[in-house]
Order: C-alpha cells, then sequence, then structure tokens
C-alpha cells in the first residue's frame, strides 16, 4: 500500500512539472529574400504577442527561411525535432508552407500559415487535417476581382502572375470565375519572384487589348510588370491582388501604381471601415499595438496574418491545456483539436469559424475593395 502511494505521489508530481512546462512555438518566416517585404512585419508582430498562455510561459523561436522552400522545410524539421516546438506558425509564401506540410503532419504538429494559397488546407487529408491558415483564399478575392471588373463594364482581361503556387493557384480561381461570369480571358502570362525584366510577357498583354489586366504577385516583386505596362503605355485597367498590400510596394511602384484596385483584408482600411463593420475594433486593436511599437502608417496585412495567427493559439491553448502539458504529442493533437474548434474569433482580418471543414473559417466579411489613390489606400464603398 505504501508503494502504491509513493508511485501516486511519484505520479502526482511529475505531472505537476509537467504542466509547468513552456509552450515552445516554432516560426519560419521569410525576413529576406524577394518576400522580405511580407515577412518583416510578420516577425515585428510576434515580438507584440502574449508572453503567456493558460497560465504556461511561451517561447517564440523564429527563423528566418529567406524566401526559400528548402530553407523553410528544414526549419520546420529542425523547430520539430531540435527544438521540440508544440506549433509552427508558418511560412510567409504559399510554396514554402506548402512544402513544410509533410514534415509537420509526420510529426503531428499543427501548423498555422500565413501564406494565402487555398491549397494549404485544401482538400481536407490524413495531412493537412494538421494545417491551419490565416489569409483570405484565392476564391474569395477572385470572386472580389471579377465582380468589379464585371460591374464596371470590363468585357476583357489579361493575366500575369508568379510562375508557383501562388499564381497557379490564381490562375485557377481568377479563370474559373471569369468564366462564369462571361468575362473573357484573351492572354494569360507568368513570371518569376526573382525576375528583373517581364517586357516580353508585357508586350503580350499588350497585343491582346484587354481592358484590364490582373497582376498575381506578392511584395515588391508584384510591382514589376505595373512598371512595366505603364511604361509601355498600356491605359487599360490594373489590379492586383491583397499580396500587394503593404507601404513597401506603394514605394517600389511610386506613381505607376496609382489608380490600382485590388481586394484587401478590412486592417488595411480599419479607419475607414464603417462603426458597426465586425472587424473594425479587432484591426484598430492591433494596429494600435504595431504602430506604438513601430510609428504610424507602418501596418501591413501581412503582420496582420500573422496577428490573427497569435489570436488562433491564444484562443486554442487553454482549451488544449485541460486535456494535456506542452511538450507532449497529447498536447499537440488537443492543440490541433482545439484550433479546429474556434468560433466567433474577431482578427484583424476577419471572424474566424473553424471546423473539421474548414481550416481558414473566414467567411465574406474578411474582404474588401480598395484602389490605391495618392499613395494610399482608399476603401471603395
Amino acid at each position: 500500500m505504501i508503494r502504491f502511494k509513493q508511485l501516486a505521489a511519484a505520479l502526482a508530481a511529475s505531472l505537476a512539472l509537467a504542466a509547468q512546462a513552456d509552450i515552445n512555438v516554432g516560426v519560419t518566416l521569410s525576413a529576406t529574400g524577394p518576400a522580405a517585404s511580407l515577412g518583416i512585419p510578420e516577425k515585428n508582430t510576434f515580438a507584440l504577442m502574449p508572453q503567456t498562455l493558460g497560465g504556461q510561459k511561451v517561447n517564440y523561436i523564429i527563423l528566418d527561411d529567406a524566401s526559400d522552400t528548402t530553407t523553410a522545410v528544414a526549419n520546420a524539421r529542425k523547430l520539430i525535432t531540435d527544438n521540440k516546438v508544440d506549433i509552427i506558425i508558418g511560412s510567409t509564401t504559399s510554396p514554402n508552407s506548402l512544402a513544410m506540410i509533410d514534415a509537420v503532419s509526420e510529426s503531428g504538429t499543427p501548423m498555422i500559415s500565413m501564406a494565402a494559397s487555398a491549397r494549404i488546407v485544401e482538400p481536407i487529408d490524413a495531412k493537412k487535417r494538421w494545417v491551419f491558415k490565416t489569409p483570405q483564399n484565392d476564391i474569395m478575392m477572385a470572386l472580389a476581382i471579377v465582380t468589379h471588373m464585371v460591374d464596371n463594364g470590363i468585357k476583357t482581361a489579361g493575366f500575369i502572375g508568379f510562375a508557383d503556387a501562388y499564381g497557379e493557384g490564381w490562375w485557377g480561381e481568377f479563370n474559373k470565375i471569369a468564366a462564369a461570369k462571361k468575362l473573357n480571358i484573351v492572354a494569360s502570362e507568368r513570371y518569376n519572384r526573382t525576375d528583373t525584366s517581364v517586357t516580353g510577357q508585357v508586350l503580350k498583354l499588350i497585343a491582346a487589348k484587354p481592358d484590364a489586366i490582373l497582376i498575381a504577385g506578392s511584395g515588391t516583386p508584384a510591382a514589376l510588370p505595373q512598371k512595366a505596362l505603364k511604361e509601355r503605355g498600356y491605359a487599360g485597367k490594373i489590379y492586383q491582388t491583397h499580396g500587394i498590400a503593404n507601404n513597401d510596394f506603394l514605394r517600389v511602384g511610386g506613381k505607376d501604381v496609382e489608380g490600382t484596385l485590388l481586394p484587401a483584408g478590412p486592417v488595411l482600411v480599419a479607419a475607414q471601415l464603417p462603426a458597426d463593420h465586425p472587424v473594425k475594433k479587432s484591426a484598430q486593436d492591433y494596429i494600435a499595438k504595431y504602430e506604438a511599437a513601430h510609428g504610424k502608417g507602418t501596418v501591413s496585412t501581412f503582420g496582420g496574418h500573422a496577428w490573427d495567427a497569435g489570436l488562433l493559439l491564444a484562443a486554442a491553448a487553454p482549451e488544449a491545456l485541460k486535456k494535456a502539458p506542452p511538450g507532449t504529442p497529447a498536447f499537440r493533437t488537443a492543440l490541433r483539436d482545439a484550433l479546429e474548434g474556434v468560433k466567433n474569433l474577431a482578427g484583424a482580418h476577419g471572424v474566424f469559424n473553424m471546423s473539421a471543414q474548414d481550416h481558414l473559417g473566414l467567411d465574406q466579411r474578411a474582404r474588401v475593395m480598395v484602389q490605391i489613390e495618392n499613395g494610399g489606400w482608399k476603401l471603395i464603398k
């Protein structure tokens, strides 16, 4: 009997110590390379996140993948194997995030991506059941663009996008919705994020004489086709994706991006939202924290994706802690389950309602149409 009591006491002590273990959050993002203008505000945002969740200390272990897919995968495996993280947040770009899925699913580690492609979480299968994301899906934003085009009398459109998962994902959704809306796509081109010239592609686009052109790129590399189009005298409407929604794009694009139309998360124009918009308060809360640290006008939508990942973790962690201590497979599984159960969470970009069938959880409240005007972002009413 004494021996049993000693064992029980030892087990209780062991569980108590385990319950005091820190929550380790592994982060891989693109602080350098072509996607740096996206990754830097994400990295800055992690410094604003809570240091405790559910009474447990949180450690954020942040690695730079330099916008490189191979490095992103290596970072994910290092965080899982060496740092024993409970969750991974990242990466910044769609190709990197897609490449990381095998590593997180094999280890049973939940992941929240800060990249846009719907393919990161769809279709949900044995691997993607471990993966969630915060940016709006391509189809949601593509629908906003095509609807705006059609409503404004545009009959023909051209397309130029990244020659990677981001560009191809956009091409698939844009092409599909355009067909449904009777919008005729007359030209389709690709380019690489690291290209320094797109003259050939732009000449082909202009020769097709589209009423409007959609550029499916992200960060500062998305300015390249637009500047080339302006240099060649293209006078039609130019649309971009939500991948350009930061001030670095405005700086690089300059006068050549004036008048650009794009869908974006509400955080980009939070002050211009009507008072009853469901995201206005939560978006402004993030903006206030970020600008207090980095100055007025420094917020981008990409930092907002990181902030929303942190909010999802903050909502899920207390629930997971009720079932298992950090640092265990059971905690990682409980955290995955809790993320899937998040409901009515207002973030910087929208209201999240996750489910077993939806690992994004956003609806149409997560998008607005915006125009670049006088070097800034203007909400289109």
